[in-house]
């Protein structure tokens, strides 16, 4: 993998197994309607990692906390969107989650760009991804870094009371 882009409050690096229960506990603190379609987490909680959610598919930022301490600050997790080969030069966001504390940092653009950068070197020309509709501030992130709505599943889920879209976003990653 070539290098990813360096920052000067955060680094971002492909996660490893031992990242687990840090990511586990990222999960869950950060859970949320805003963008989360699956019911809150509740104890026993099932482990982070698994057959279809592997260490190499997530990208993990860490930055130093209040108290200086160098900590897990989010994730997000790039995979090709179907298992078919016609489809292989593409690849997808399927997550991204920020800690509270460590929100305002740039680090959400910073998870963006280093997965874009790792499609790219994965041979990808495209990438997409799906935001919930009422996820205002995730929605300009993405529109910032070039994606464009390319189709709206109307009402597609009931979040908090409410009807909510699916917002399907992508972009090219051509330079």
């Amino acid at each position: 993998m070539s290098e990813i882009p360096a920052h000067p409050a955060h680094s971002v690096r492909p996660s490893v197994l031992s990242d687990e229960a840090a990511l586990g506990e990222l999960d869950r603190s950060t859970w949320s309607t805003l963008h989360a379609v699956s019911p809150r987490p509740q104890a026993p909680y099932p482990p982070f990692f698994d057959d279809s959610h592997r260490p190499p598919d997530f990208l993990v930022a860490e930055a130093r906390d209040a108290a200086g301490e160098v900590r897990l600050a989010g994730y997000t997790r790039l995979v090709p969107p179907t298992p078919l080969a016609c489809n292989a030069h593409v690849r997808q966001i399927q997550g991204l989650a920020v800690a509270d504390w460590a929100r305002g940092r740039g680090i959400a653009r910073g998870l963006l760009r280093a997965a874009m950068t790792l499609a790219r070197n994965q041979g990808a020309n495209r990438m997409t991804l799906r935001v919930l509709g009422h996820n205002t501030p995730a929605r300009a992130l993405y529109a910032s870094e070039e994606f464009v709505v390319e189709g709206v599943l109307p009402g597609e889920f009931f979040l908090g009371g409410r009807y909510v879209d699916d917002v399907l976003m992508g972009r090219s990653l051509a330079p």
